[in-house]
This record gives structure tokens, C-alpha cells and sequence, in this order.
């Protein structure tokens, strides 16, 4: 190939070797907690280390390392970085047809946890390296790929230690990481989401006290625990959605019409709910503005006691580079003034990086290229990823998520990330292997 050159030429076997490899990675099971990624991140380091990459272990336990691989250019260049994690969540193997950890492959999709999040992503990203470096092909700058551990658990052992702990071996330029290249089907239109950002993350603990009593006379106390009820109720509301760059961009780009402010962007979300009620709700009504969701209350001790005291967890998100002060703001707009205290037990200010750049535009002209007609949507995650340890490491980095599906669809996607049944299509494990075989010529030729 010509410096310079793009082309979407993918070589026979790169498809099939990511699916196998897919299906080795599921069958180890590397549920988070207790993680147990060593198996998986040595048998990796093996592999590229033999196509030539120069590859360490970096642990912050010795049971849940790192794998940091590089293939070195002959020129000087941008680093490139594919990221990704080998944890997973759970699975009740009763909830599931298919074994959670057998990798079977059934009527053309690969059954099993991590399938979507993110095993499939890894096996491509692996797959494509290897053939890269296997066939001779070295970049201008340098190709990284990054494994991380305890993404699952929030990063601690995994990105975050990892940027905190060692900047300099992971210190890039570009990165392509998970979240996004989901499909969207509006109209006779195919669009895939690129993630520029994700929203941050503020867990409230909101408490109530009262007076105890004995429980078989209701008005002999006051109940801490009706209390919390009042205001937890209130919650069954959200905060009105707000405009942003990207979520009006987002929006534009579905209804094909310009938005001009709140009240622009409410009304085009209402108009995209009559038409594609589970895009609104899926995708793009959390990326506007705060969300506020209770997910744990406890109170009393005895089942005789009234409780004095009553307390409830929120999870909050917020729009990148918003504080405690948004979340703090917002949640009192909705419960009001009243006898309750508040307590922030965890705080993680989202990021984003520009939709524009060459990063992006050499996506959209693989996209272009891959799937002629179809055309990408900026997105913000609503959830965390180890792209946000890595913004906030190297500001001037542009970390995207990006994993081109062509067969599923975002709304299909979407329940089966984390839940009962997780699979993908062979199809579209070897459509992202030739997106990560692609990336890299584009960007480091």
C-alpha cells in the first residue's frame, strides 16, 4: 500500500481469527469481582509478543494485570491507542439458553458474557493487530493496544491506576475505545454512533431522621422512614432535558432539522419519541442533561421499631465538565426544601473530547467506504468507561468509542449489554476486525 493510501481490503482470515479468539475469551471466565484476568492477559501478551509487538504486564494486583503492547514505528508519528477491558460482569447461568461462559456459535451469533462488553471488541482489536504486525506493516508514530483490568468495578486496578501510576507507559495521542458504532436505523437512513464524552457521576446519599417508638403505635414516633418516602416519590421525575453540543447535534442529525435551544431541543426530543419511542429512551433523552435514579434504601433495625433514621442512594449523571453543584441544584429542584441531609459518597466529572478532528474524520471515511450511505452521529456515554481516566490523564488526547455493528441495531444492542443471553453476530465481529485492520493504516501511514 501507498503512504497515504486508504483501503477497506481485509484479508480472508482476519474474520474468522477474531471470532475464534472470541470465543477463547468468553470461555475463560473473568467475572468482576474477583476478576482473575491473568490467564486471559498472559495468553495475549504470548500472542502478540510473538507477531512482534513488545508487550509487559503492569498489576496493581498480581492476579489482575494490564497488558500494555506497542508496535514501534520507523517514523516519528502520533501514538494510536485501541483500548479495551477483559473483566465482565455476572451472569446466572439459569437466566441464560446458552452456557454464560461456552462461546458457542449458534445460527451465525457467538453466545456468551463479554460478547458485547467487551470481548468482541478485544478479539477484533487483537485479531487486527496481530495481522499487522504478522504481515510486515509497521506504523509512522506507534500502534498501542491496551487491556485493562476492573473496568467493570470502576477502573481502580485497571485505566485509572494505570494513568495515575504509570502516565508514561501509556501516553498517547489518539484513542478507540468502546461505547460507541452502534447502528441506527431512521427512515431509509443508516447512521452509527462515535462517543466523543461521557456524562460524570455523583452518588448521593440522601438521609431523614426522626423519632423512635414502639411500631404497634404508629403516632407514638416519627417514622424517618415515611419521611424518605416523601421524597423519593418526587423523584419518579426527572430534570427537564437541556441542550449541548453534541445532543443537539445528535438530534439534527435523527430528525434532519436545525434545533434552537431548551425549548428546541425538548421539542424535537417529544418528535423523536413519537416516531422511535425507544431511541428517545435509549440513547438520547439521558444524554440531555440530569438524571437522578434511587437505587438502594435502608432504615430501621428492628421489624418492631419505628426507624429514626432512613436513608436512600441516588445515582446521578450529569453533562461532561458539570460539578457537584449540578447535581446538587438539580436534585433539590425536584424534592424541594425539607428536613433531609445530603452526602456525596462518590464523584466522577465526566469529559469530553471534539466531534471534530482527523481521528473522526477518518472514521467517517471508513464508514463511508464500509457501509456506502451510511453516515456517524456524535454521542455521550451516560455510563463510565475507561475513556474518561484517559481524557483526564492527557487532555489533549481524542479518545472516541467506536466498534462499527452492522447487523445489530443500537435498540437490539442494548438489552443484552449486561444482561440474560448476551451475543453478536459473527458478521459483526468481522466487520469490526476489518474496521481495527483499517484504522490504524489510515491513521499511522
Amino acid at each position: 500500500m501507498e503512504e497515504g493510501t486508504a483501503t477497506t481490503a481485509v484479508p480472508a482470515a482476519l474474520g474468522t481469527a477474531a471470532t475464534v479468539l472470541l470465543q477463547s475469551l468468553i470461555r475463560v471466565d473473568t467475572v468482576n469481582p474477583p476478576g482473575n484476568e491473568r490467564r486471559i492477559q498472559e495468553e495475549l501478551r504470548a500472542m502478540l509478543t510473538e507477531a512482534g509487538f513488545e508487550c509487559e504486564l503492569l498489576a496493581a494486583e498480581p492476579d489482575r494485570p494490564n497488558l500494555v503492547a506497542r508496535l514501534r514505528g520507523e517514523r516519528d508519528g502520533p501514538t494510536l491507542t485501541l483500548l479495551g477491558h477483559v473483566d465482565t460482569v455476572r451472569a446466572d447461568p439459569e437466566e441464560w439458553a446458552q452456557d454464560p461462559w461456552g462461546g458457542a456459535q449458534i445460527d451465525g451469533w457467538i453466545w456468551g458474557r463479554g460478547a458485547l462488553d467487551m470481548k468482541g471488541q478485544v478479539a477484533a482489536e487483537v485479531a487486527a493487530c496481530l495481522e499487522l504486525a504478522r504481515s510486515g506493516w509497521r506504523p509512522a508514530g506507534e500502534l498501542m493496544l491496551v487491556l485493562t483490568a476492573d473496568e467493570e468495578a470502576g477502573g481502580t486496578l485497571g485505566a485509572h491506576w494505570l494513568c495515575q501510576q504509570h502516565p508514561d507507559r501509556v501516553r498517547t495521542d489518539l484513542v478507540v475505545n468502546e461505547g460507541g458504532g452502534a447502528l441506527i436505523e431512521i427512515g431509509d437512513r443508516r447512521l452509527y454512533t462515535m462517543s466523543v464524552g461521557e456524562k460524570g457521576i455523583f452518588r448521593i446519599r440522601l438521609r431523614t431522621e426522626g423519632r423512635a417508638g414502639h411500631a404497634s403505635l404508629p403516632r407514638i414516633g416519627d417514622n424517618a422512614l415515611l419521611r424518605l418516602s416523601s421524597y423519593l416519590a418526587a423523584l419518579a421525575e426527572q430534570p427537564p432535558p437541556e441542550p449541548g453540543a453534541v445532543g443537539e447535534a445528535l438530534l439534527e442529525n435523527l430528525l434532519g432539522d436545525s434545533l434552537t435551544g431548551a425549548e428546541g431541543v425538548r421539542a424535537g426530543l417529544e418528535r423523536l419519541r413519537t416516531e422511535q419511542p425507544l431511541l428517545a429512551d435509549y440513547l438520547v433523552e439521558p444524554m440531555l442533561g440530569v438524571t437522578l435514579t434511587p437505587t438502594k434504601a435502608r432504615s430501621g433495625k428492628k421489624a418492631n421499631v419505628i426507624p429514626s433514621e432512613a436513608e436512600a442512594l441516588i445515582d446521578c449523571r450529569v453533562p461532561p465538565g458539570c460539578g457537584q453543584e449540578e447535581a446538587r441544584r438539580q436534585l433539590a429542584a425536584l424534592i424541594g426544601e425539607g428536613d433531609y441531609r445530603i452526602e456525596f459518597t462518590e464523584a466522577v466529572v465526566g469529559n469530553t473530547s471534539p466531534i471534530d478532528s482527523p481521528l473522526a474524520d477518518a472514521i467517517r471515511a471508513w464508514t463511508a467506504d464500509a457501509d456506502p450511505g451510511a453516515g456517524i452521529v456524535p454521542t455521550i456515554m451516560p455510563s463510565f468507561s475507561d475513556s474518561n481516566p484517559f481524557r483526564t490523564a492527557f487532555p489533549d488526547a481524542i479518545v472516541y468509542g467506536f466498534c462499527p455493528h452492522r447487523e445489530i441495531t443500537q435498540i437490539e444492542q442494548a438489552p443484552l449489554i449486561h444482561g440474560a443471553d448476551e451475543r453478536v453476530p459473527v458478521a459483526d465481529v468481522e466487520f469490526a476486525a476489518g474496521f481495527f485492520h483499517e484504522l490504524p493504516r489510515r491513521i499511522l501511514s
